[in-house]
């Protein structure tokens, strides 16, 4: 039980201090996914392809919005990447999993099974 309260208070924790900008980032990312996906059973495939997606989105806003030096900007997302624990990447790929699979819900509800 201790494992799902640190999962959520993980997910707390990026859903209330994230920006608005990171937020929107996520959400249509999210969106893109849940209704690109023609099966449930892609899902997880999906959630891996939105994680890489959100990351160079990521990488593209600190370089173009923040003005930070490509190469240099670059370099610090690699080793912070290599850094990256296992308790910060697992909330990031449950957040995106329930968002996909909310919006894949959405898109079967509303536009139907094709």
């Amino acid at each position: 039980m201790s494992f799902l309260m640190d999962m959520w208070h993980a997910v707390q924790g990026i859903v209330m201090s994230s920006d608005w900008i990171t937020l929107v980032i996520m959400a249509v990312i999210a969106l893109g996914a849940g209704f690109l996906i023609h099966q449930l059973s892609s899902l997880p495939t999906a959630t891996v392809v939105a994680l890489l997606a959100f990351g160079l989105a990521s990488y593209a806003r600190g370089v173009l919005l923040g003005k930070q030096n490509a190469a240099a900007f670059a370099s610090q997302d690699w080793q912070a990447f290599l850094n990256l624990q296992m308790k910060i990447l697992l909330p990031y790929f449950l957040i995106f999993l329930v968002a996909i699979g909310i919006a894949h819900a959405l898109r079967m509800v509303t536009l139907g099974r094709g």
